[in-house]
């Protein structure tokens, strides 16, 4: 049989989609810098960063070979198969659908999806975690949960995709386990001992979520790995989830606070494009809006829960993205319709409770291991290195503590 010859339009769109959910990173980096106080602003931005460069490394050893390699009992690839990328060549193209793309293009994409998810987690613990901790729990919480995870759910053998799962661009593979990671970590590490709950620079916040909200198109678009009509569905999804659900936080908060806040605006839209990415590709615009309008809420009350149950979730990760992933998936097990992707499914409205109870059980399999394995894996790490830093590091700030270096110098 012929090798299947390259398309430059779906190629080229490929690798724009990548560069646009690469640029995701940084712009959360800056999101939460913004939203910490000034004397850990490097320290959270640092461990965005880091995930750029590491999380590659892995990916590039194993890390795409656990996700997509030949699968073990549909849990997870085998870890050699594509070692170091062996056997990938220049000729080698992507099989999981006859878009024409070369896998390295598939490899490239899915390797910023894995680059962001464990940094999601960082808002979680900020100002409270050693460096040295945090590197050995990139790296086993890529290892155990995301690289498993992108298995069973996207590689045609999966697990979870054979059982008939669908998540159009991640709601259980990055939101769900981040936001119950999360979860696990604040309750292992404990409360902050200074607590800055007023976000030091609201313009860093505000440009990080820019560059979120744009970099989501290549996430969610970028997820039908071909341009077509859906692409552009997914892609028009995304815009109004999160816009309707930013606007539906803003008049919540607005409500209980007499005052519109920006920062309330900009997080309700993270929450809506946390929320719609599992469903973008499988919903209409329609639905879109409701969805939108159902994860302002929801998350706006999440993160209130929270507060009254003293979480120290200090950027509201779990409220956020840990409870949007969670909904959105079961959004999807609602409203899908294969009326706007005939490759997807019909939902419980339209009569498929099967395709409903499978989302649900699904959504609370990654929720139970996310948080299982990681509060055991950082009572682990704690016993070879601490995981929380001293009491002198967390009031003096971890910028020049951990760092050696300030965003704002004293004087300067």
């Amino acid at each position: 049989m012929p090798p299947m010859p390259i398309n430059v339009g779906n190629t080229a769109f490929m690798l724009l989609c990548s560069s646009l959910v690469m640029l995701m990173t940084p712009g959360l980096a800056f999101f939460y810098g913004g939203l910490v106080g000034r004397r850990n602003t490097l320290a959270i931005m640092m461990q965005s960063f880091v995930s750029l460069g590491w999380t590659t490394v892995l990916w590039f050893a194993f890390g795409y070979s656990m996700s997509f390699g030949p699968t073990w009992h549909g849990v997870v690839g085998n870890p050699l198969h594509f070692a170091f990328l062996k056997g990938v060549t220049l000729q080698t193209m992507y099989t999981g659908n006859d878009a024409g793309i070369p896998l390295i293009v598939h490899i490239a994409y899915q390797m910023m999806f894995a680059i962001i998810t464990p940094a999601l987690i960082t808002g979680a613990f900020a100002n409270r975690v050693t460096f040295k901790a945090y590197m050995l729990f990139l790296t086993g919480w890529l290892v155990f949960v995301y690289f498993p995870f992108c298995h069973m759910v996207w590689h045609p053998e999966g697990l979870l995709a054979k059982w008939g799962v669908l998540d159009f661009a991640g709601g259980i593979v990055v939101h769900n386990t981040a936001g119950m990671a999360a979860l696990a970590s604040i309750l292992f590490v404990g409360r902050r001992r200074v607590v800055e709950n007023v976000p030091h620079n609201v313009p860093l916040i505000a440009l990080g979520t820019g560059l979120l909200w744009f970099g989501w198109y290549g996430f969610n678009a970028g997820s039908e790995f071909r341009v077509d009509a859906i692409t552009a569905s997914a892609f028009l999804n995304t815009d109004i989830a999160a816009s309707f659900a930013a606007a539906t936080w803003l008049f919540i908060e607005w409500t209980h606070t007499k005052q519109p806040k920006f920062v309330g605006l900009l997080t309700g839209a993270v929450a809506g494009l946390a929320t719609i990415t599992p469903a973008a590709g499988y919903v209409s615009p329609a639905t879109s809006a409701l969805i939108g309008v159902l994860a302002g809420g929801v998350c706006f009350y999440a993160v209130a829960l929270k507060n009254k149950l003293g979480w120290d979730d200090a950027l509201d990760v779990w409220g956020v993205h840990g409870v949007g992933g969670f909904i959105g998936v079961i959004f999807l097990g609602i409203f899908a319709s294969k009326a706007w992707n005939p490759a997807g499914a019909d939902g419980l409205l339209l009569g498929n409770t099967s395709f409903f109870l499978k989302q649900l059980a699904a959504v609370g399999i990654s929720s139970v291991w996310a948080f299982g394995f990681t509060y055991g894996m950082l009572w682990l790490i704690d016993r070879v290195t601490p995981v929380r830093v001293d009491h002198d590091a967390e009031v003096k700030g971890l910028d020049a503590e951990l760092h050696g270096e300030e965003a704002y110098p004293q004087g300067l």
